[in-house]
């Protein structure tokens, strides 16, 4: 019997793709339609992302067995399709085995299922908290060897953290390393994983493929971008970013070791490019695959409303979405312009409902209990809350899901009323400062984003974005009436939540004592209304929610 010689040439594909997490069935399609997109292509095997069928991250999910079956029957029906003489597979599932759980996956070719591997280095930090659910590897695996070539398979954190997994593969006799990743979306995120895998390559000496999940689940942003590092540390190729697609690359066998000859090379956006499609996509995914069908929102005529109304055309089309416009006394003629300029621009719904008659109906209710006291912040706030009465009451009857619009710089400080404009079931733009709030709005009104459903053009007044921000609750005020200017605010915020830098040294950058302990004072204070707070798309280092977990009760202030 001849015995078969190893290949010279193989071709790897890379399915960077968008799963919903919990749809196996659903998953398993996608897969199998990116497996026959690659065969057409002349692939010889597919990697797929890191717990592809279950969806990434499942959480508590692997915690239901039935869920654990289901995860393995489709894994099995994955595995016998490769009888037809097709592309191998690699694909992430969770597995139950006699070790416990695993965050696993399933390498399969010739209708048999090759060989299982089991992530080591379980995360349990910022946005993870695998080691809830998971139970890492029992011990360090080899590689698989697939029609001649051994290929070693880490799982995401394993190339991360100080496992030394990737070694000891080189050790064992790994010649290529196949990595399965569901690595979320932060600002120049990729140049983070690039320098993780430039580590790794030159620790181990062999080329690596990096393939990263795509798609929205809930605060996460998974950018896809997946890429490949040779072992001269170069990039070998670079997959587009925020985009669906299945890449076949070549790599070819050479006395050095493996070479990729072939592989896209796309271009990856600049910051506010990446930013603003990041909460485009956010948004997207967390409207489809929860199901609703369209969007309402709240159009005052300020920035922070009329770039959400802009991303909410982008990611879903205008007719999805119906823009209200609900004025008070306190409402500006430019503001009832300005909204309507831009539901103009963007060809959305646009309607107009006033709220004179349900606050004066609420002052009235209250004119006995609140007799003797000074008008303040509560009666503001009543504005607000008939305005979030509204919209809820939109929501219900027409099954539309609010979209709530308030920035990071205002849920840092609590500048923003519970059961009012914090009303809603999704932010797009909770995890944006507010200047970053101008400069993705200035960016979208010189672009249209690949993959969006807007007009191109001017879709945000150039008015919105040059005045004052105001929430209109009272005669001519102005944000800055209690906050500082929003680039001191904003670098304020930055040092103690994404820095969590002490007192003394943000007043060391420049800043006024009295002003950063009051601003810290109401970043904790404000707690409460976070925890109450619509999800949204994370999109700095630590957002709120899932990186920064703070007490409510809570009496520490930094004071020297």
């Amino acid at each position: 019997m001849t015995k078969k010689t190893a290949p010279d040439i193989l071709r790897i594909a890379v399915a960077q793709l968008n799963p919903t997490v919990g749809d196996v069935a659903g998953n398993l399609a996608k897969a199998r339609e990116a497996r026959a997109d690659a065969a057409r292509q002349g692939a010889d095997l597919v990697l797929f992302t890191e717990l592809f069928l279950a969806g990434y991250p499942p959480e508590d999910l692997v915690l239901k067995p039935a869920f654990l079956k289901t995860c393995e029957r489709a894994a099995e029906d994955f595995a016998k399709d490769t009888a037809d003489g097709g592309p191998g597979v690699i694909i992430g599932t969770p597995l139950k085995r006699k070790s416990g759980t695993h965050n696993s996956i399933i390498f399969a070719d010739g209708g048999k299922i090759l060989a299982e591997r089991y992530k080591l280095d379980l995360p349990n930090y910022g946005e993870f908290d695998e080691k809830r659910v998971f139970q890492a590897g029992p011990e360090m695996q080899g590689p698989v060897n697939f029609r001649g070539v051994r290929i070693g398979i880490p799982i995401c954190e394993d190339i991360w953290g100080d496992v030394a997994v990737c070694e000891t593969l080189a050790e064992s006799g790994a010649e290529i390393l196949l990595v399965p990743n569901g690595s979320p979306y932060y600002r120049a995120k990729i140049d983070v994983r690039h320098q993780v895998v430039i580590r790794q390559v030159i620790e181990c000496g062999l080329p690596m493929i990096y393939a990263n999940q795509l798609g929205g689940q809930d605060e996460l942003i998974f950018d896809g971008a997946s890429f490949a590092i040779g072992a001269d540390k170069t990039l070998a190729f670079q997959m587009s970013q925020f985009e669906e697609t299945v890449d076949v690359t070549t790599w070819k066998r050479t006395p050095d070791g493996w070479v990729c000859s072939e592989g896209p090379m796309s271009k990856i956006p600049e910051r506010e490019e990446a930013d603003y499609r990041a909460c485009m996509l956010g948004l997207r995914d967390y409207v489809n695959k929860n199901g609703f069908k369209n969007v309402v929102l709240g159009l005052s005529g300020g920035i922070d409303s009329a770039i959400c109304a802009a991303l909410a055309v982008d990611a879903l089309g205008e007719e999805r979405l119906r823009a209200v416009m609900m004025p008070y006394r306190y409402t500006s003629k430019d503001s009832l312009k300005d909204a309507e300029d831009c539901a103009r621009a963007l060809g959305c719904r646009y309607d107009i409902v006033p709220i004179f008659e349900p606050v004066e109906g609420f002052l009235h209710t209250l004119t006995q209990l609140f007799e003797g006291t000074k008008e303040g912040i509560t009666e503001e706030n009543l504005q607000s809350r008939a305005r979030g009465t509204i919209l809820m009451a939109i929501s219900n009857k027409f099954g539309s899901m609010v979209v709530t619009t308030g920035n990071k710089s205002e849920m840092s400080v609590g500048y923003a009323t519970l059961y009012g404009d914090m009303n809603g079931g999704f932010n797009p733009i909770k995890d944006l400062y507010k200047m970053q709030v101008y400069a993705l709005s200035r960016w979208r009104n010189g672009h249209v984003p690949p993959g969006a459903l807007g007009p191109s053009g001017e879709v945000i007044p150039k008015n919105i974005i040059d005045k004052a921000p105001s929430a209109e609750l009272r005669e001519n005020q102005t944000d800055q009436d209690s906050l500082p200017p929003y680039p001191v605010l904003d670098d304020i915020l930055e040092c103690l939540v994404e820095n969590e830098m002490g007192v003394d040294d943000i007043v060391a950058r420049g800043h006024d004592r009295a002003t950063v302990t009051r601003i810290e004072h109401l970043l904790y204070i404000a707690e409460y209304k976070r925890r109450q707070a619509a999800p949204g798309v994370k999109i700095t280092r630590k957002n709120f929610g899932r990186d920064r977990r703070y007490p409510i009760t809570n009496r520490f202030r930094d004071r020297g």
